[in-house]
C-alpha cells in the first residue's frame, strides 16, 4: 500500500508530518478542495512525466492551474504525460493519490511556481482518500528547492 511508503520516508527522515485519511475519495482536484474545505488551487497535484531522452521526472503544481505547453518545452523539451499504469510502476501510488514521497522509484521532483502564491497546500499522501498539510516552503525545503515556471493561471470565470 503506497501510503506506507509515505509513512516510512516520513519516519525514515525523522518527519511529523500527520497523514489525513479521509472516507471520501480526494482522486481528483475538486473532489480533494471540497473533502478538505479549501480553494482548489491549495490541493498540490503530483504529475509525472517522460521526458524525449527517456528521463521520468514529477511536477508539483498549484491544483487550478494548467500545463503551459510552450514553457514545458522551453524548461524541459519535449515530453509527455505517463499513463495511470506507467505512473503507478514508478511511483508505486494510484493515479489520483500520487504524492512527491515515498517514490518507489527515485526521481527528480520539480516544484511549480504556481504553489507560491499559497502558504500551505495539500499534496496526496500516496493513495485516493489522503493528503497532508504543508506549508509550500517546508515542502520546497524536502523536496530540493527545484522550482520551474511551466503552467498558467486557470481562466477566469
Amino acid at each position: 500500500m503506497s501510503i506506507e511508503s509515505v509513512r516510512r520516508e516520513f519516519a525514515e527522515r525523522g518527519l511529523d508530518i500527520p497523514i489525513i485519511e479521509l472516507e471520501t475519495s480526494t482522486a481528483t482536484v475538486e473532489l480533494a478542495a471540497r473533502a478538505h474545505g479549501v480553494a482548489p488551487g491549495r490541493i498540490a497535484k503530483t504529475l509525472a512525466f517522460r521526458k524525449s531522452d527517456g528521463e521520468v521526472f514529477m511536477l508539483v503544481t498549484s491544483g487550478d492551474s494548467r500545463i503551459d505547453n510552450q514553457a514545458f518545452k522551453k524548461t524541459f523539451g519535449k515530453g509527455k504525460m505517463l499513463d495511470a499504469a506507467q505512473v503507478e510502476a514508478l511511483t508505486g501510488h494510484p493515479v489520483g493519490g500520487v504524492s512527491p514521497f515515498g517514490l518507489a522509484t527515485p526521481l527528480q521532483v520539480y516544484l511549480d511556481t504556481s504553489l507560491q502564491q499559497w502558504d500551505e497546500v495539500m499534496p496526496a499522501a500516496g493513495g485516493i482518500h489522503t493528503a497532508i498539510r504543508i506549508q509550500v516552503s517546508r515542502l520546497a525545503a524536502l523536496l530540493g528547492e527545484q522550482w520551474v515556471s511551466v503552467t498558467q493561471a486557470p481562466a477566469a470565470d
